[in-house]
């Protein structure tokens, strides 16, 4: 009789301040890896031109996210410029168990109710910049704000990157080829954790019996 050896999977949480590259990281890792999905989102804010149900988020009224709320069925949630923005964890809750990895691009508040919630599937990384000059030059070479966005974004990073010490791994973006090596190292060591691996236990005692 053989124990084949599955695994849950795992939540990978990206953080960094605005610019450090975090979307071009998860979107090479998707991209990379068939074992990763990204979260889909929840949220209360108009469907803008081009997005799909299911697909960029799942779209709802501001009725039905606040009784999701009080039904306790998001993993993390905020309200952001009067629209609300939530996990829903049955979703999640379903990729882990089929062994899938679902990858997260959240800040360090919502890492933080993540952890609160589910410490034993969260693995957790925050992307540096490599120099705060090479910071704002990405953020402009964006082209996608004005210079006092820009200037906003800025003078919110130092208080996103004091909260490093909170996450399982950090790393300095220099190279974006670098860093997606980096994390998929990081995600192939902890998918091959001890805890992860269902059926590890009934597989040794098979391999003792065989002694």
């Amino acid at each position: 009789m053989t124990f084949p050896i599955t695994r849950r999977g795992l939540m990978l949480v990206l953080s960094s301040p605005s610019g450090a590259g975090k979307t071009s990281i998860c979107k090479r890792l998707l991209e990379q890896d068939a074992e990763l999905t990204l979260s889909i989102s929840a949220t209360t804010r108009k469907r803008r031109p081009g997005e799909v149900e299911g697909q960029d988020y799942q779209f709802m009224s501001t009725a039905e996210f606040e009784t999701k709320i009080n039904r306790s069925e998001f993993l993390e949630y905020a309200q952001v410029f009067g629209n609300y923005y939530g996990t829903p964890s049955n979703l999640v809750e379903h990729s882990l168990k089929s062994g899938r990895d679902v990858l997260f691009d959240i800040d360090w508040q919502g890492t933080q109710q993540l952890k609160a919630k589910a410490r034993e599937d969260l693995v957790s990384i925050f992307i540096l910049p490599p120099s705060i000059k090479e910071l704002e030059k990405r953020l402009f070479k964006r082209a996608q704000d004005s210079a006092e966005v820009v200037a906003d974004r800025m003078s919110k990073s130092a208080n996103e990157m004091s909260h490093y010490p909170e996450y399982d791994y950090v790393i300095i973006n220099h190279d974006l080829k670098t860093s997606v090596q980096q994390i998929q190292s990081i995600c192939l060591a902890e998918r091959l954790r001890r805890e992860r691996q269902i059926g590890l236990v009934d597989f040794i005692q098979q391999l003792r019996s065989q002694l």
